[in-house]
């Protein structure tokens, strides 16, 4: 098992050997719930591809000082994922979240798709955006990851068309998830492996609306379907960001 990684402060670099990185607040206390004290090792990120080796020299439940044992930058995996998710009902937003952070997703949109159920609107939006940050957080140190995708502020339809036009614009690829499409995942993913940069757009449990699927079309998306079965807007987006790995250089 490897491991455990905790959230820290780098203050923008990376940490020499036997310099010393202070946890406090919800990362002491994930410290102490994991029973881990002196003498133990653990990794620091500071989710911005900075990762640190170290070890625990003083544990004392409110501050956990650690003495770093060496540092790098990770390599982030190209092609860039991003992922345009429709708001989907009540807790399977942070699922949605966390499960397309485990499969490495590079950055997260929130999307108010005209058949979402959810709504985001005044403070609401705010709150609920924060929540899926947070989502992100947990879930990125769950993965061992180094970075921690960035969610975006909600995105409206006409957002996401000028999304499309800017990465197409320059050379990368979108795609939106679509059940009834006959066009391949392979074949954007192949594309994508070439251009370096893809967008992912997952529609709300009741689908993509046919107006919104034109304008994502025009602006230059590519409409495909991920595979034989139908699956939860939930688990579409990880479900994409985890079949491209192979069919690019994001697995090696």
């Amino acid at each position: 098992m490897g491991l455990p990684v905790f959230l820290a402060d780098f203050d923008g670099a990376l940490p020499d050997p036997g310099s010393v990185i202070i946890l406090e607040g919800p990362e002491a206390r994930h410290v102490k719930v994991q029973r881990l004290g002196t003498g133990d090792e653990v990794f620091l990120v500071d989710g911005q591809d900075r990762r640190a080796r170290a070890r625990i020299s003083l544990a004392d439940g409110a501050r956990v000082t650690c003495e770093i044992l060496s540092s790098e930058v990770d390599e982030r995996p190209t092609p860039h994922v991003t992922v345009v998710q429709a708001l989907p009902k009540s807790d399977r937003a942070e699922l949605a979240v966390d499960l397309m952070t485990e499969a490495g997703v590079d950055a997260i949109i929130p999307w108010s798709a005209r058949r979402c159920v959810a709504k985001w609107t005044g403070a609401k939006a705010g709150k609920a955006r924060d929540k899926w940050a947070s989502t992100a957080r947990e879930a990125a140190k769950q993965a061992r990851r180094a970075w921690i995708p960035p969610v975006a502020e909600l995105h409206s339809t006409k957002d996401v068309v000028a999304l499309i036009e800017q990465v197409t614009g320059r050379g990368g690829v979108a795609a939106v998830l679509h059940e009834e499409e006959n066009r391949p995942f392979a074949d954007v993913a192949r594309a994508a492996a070439d251009a370096g940069e893809i967008i992912f757009i997952v529609g709300p449990e009741g689908g993509v609306d046919d107006a919104e699927l034109e304008s994502f079309r025009t602006a230059g998306a590519t409409p495909v379907v991920l595979g034989p079965t139908v699956l939860r807007t939930a688990l579409a987006g990880a479900a994409a960001t985890s079949a491209l790995g192979p069919l690019t250089r994001r697995w090696g």
